[in-house]
């Protein structure tokens, strides 16, 4: 398919409108889902770009009002997520446009959610059935549109929220969390700085690697695993170097939605790793699961060595398990992904302390080797 034609209406894992300039379409998919008064929540960033103030022209020109929530911080936390529900409830909405990257799509996700609840956020974190406690009515239709090719939240399930007190990430779960209608314009990602297409694409590369090596049984996902890598090795390194390559942004942000499918087979040791560091440092998610990645490889290889060799070989890298740790070295290398976490900026004073959120994480629960305090603390280490 040629560049300007990669065009597809999805109705897996939800409806999803993908290809340049369907942000058009915004109204009708609140529409689509009764929403005739939609609250648009995206973060600070994004709140005066230009794409942001087409999407409210847009939802104001259709008749649907135009409002903006934009308190939302990189890392969205509950204090965000109580001034989200009270704008929401205080301007009358009855559906929510999710607007940004990971951070504005998680919030507006879990305002939604939250917008028809009595008990705290973290009664229905992503813990055995704690999602049953949630009532049902009264959650908010949601519209996502992803303005990054990397967290695939716009299909997921579930939002990450940081406690603001403990600085713990914590995955909040709910079905109805699945946003009704997914517009995914890679237009609307041209515009994304380099270091955040390559943070954002080794993200999408991350969720894809961790569910295809996660040992639980899930042969649909470890599919669109495998396929994920594939579209992120041939066009991650294209829509960096040119951010105005439409072809490659569309391929990307098949990628990330990819990765957030199969990562319900289970995700591993690189999040586990990289969620206290962002908790504590505030770093970028997806950059720091760039920056860990050779050193989590190398910690998982006896486990999943013949089953990297398979990826290998259908990604086209000879050597089995060497010849893709070389590719990912080489791939980091081109995007000029930090080589350590001290070269990130991070002392390695706080390991313990960090080892201990790491093993309590519950991506910890899907890596190939079981996560011990210990081979946790080395795991670590070997990052610096």
């Amino acid at each position: 398919m040629s560049s300007s034609n990669i065009t597809a209406n999805w109705s897996y894992p939800t409806s999803v409108k993908l290809g340049r300039g369907r942000i058009s379409e915004l109204a009708d998919a609140c529409k689509s889902l009764g929403i005739k008064k939609p609250l648009l929540i995206t973060d600070r960033g994004l709140a005066s770009m230009a794409i942001t103030k087409n999407a409210l022209d847009i939802l104001e020109d259709a008749g649907l009002g135009r409002a903006i929530f934009a308190d939302v911080d990189p890392n969205p936390n509950e204090k965000n997520l109580e001034a989200g529900v009270k704008a929401f409830k205080d301007g009358g909405h009855d559906g929510v446009v999710a607007f940004g990257g990971g951070s504005g799509l998680d919030l507006g996700k879990c305002v939604a959610f939250m917008a028809g609840q009595t008990r705290p956020v973290w009664d229905f974190e992503d813990i055995g059935d704690w999602w049953t406690r949630a009532s049902l009515e009264g959650i908010a239709p949601i519209v996502a549109v992803p303005t990054t090719a990397g967290t695939g939240s716009e299909v997921g399930r579930a939002s990450v929220i940081t406690n603001s007190v403990t600085h713990v990430k914590k995955i909040i779960f709910h079905p109805k969390f699945l946003p009704g209608v997914v517009i995914s314009d890679p237009e609307l990602t041209v515009g994304m700085p380099k270091i955040i297409t390559a943070g954002t694409g080794m993200d999408a590369f991350a969720h894809c690697l961790e569910a295809y090596s996660s040992p639980f049984y899930h042969p649909m996902s470890a599919g669109i695993a495998l396929e994920g890598m594939r579209l992120v090795k041939e066009f991650l390194p294209r829509a960096y170097r040119e951010g105005t390559d439409i072809e490659a942004r569309a391929n990307m942000m098949a990628a990330a939605a990819m990765g957030a499918v199969a990562f319900q087979k289970g995700l591993g040791a690189i999040h586990a790793l990289s969620h206290p560091i962002g908790a504590v440092y505030n770093t970028h998610h997806g950059m720091t699961n760039a920056v860990v990645m050779p050193a989590v490889l190398r910690f998982n290889r006896k486990a999943i060595e013949e089953k990297i060799g398979r990826a290998a070989a259908y990604l086209g890298i000879s050597g089995g398990f060497d010849g893709f740790y070389d590719y990912v070295l080489k791939l980091r290398a081109e995007l000029g992904v930090p080589e350590t976490l001290t070269a990130m900026g991070i002392a390695p004073d706080r390991i313990d302390e960090l080892s201990a959120m790491a093993i309590e994480d519950p991506s910890a629960g899907g890596n190939p080797v079981a996560m011990t305090l210990e081979n946790t603390k080395a795991l670590f280490r070997d990052c610096f």
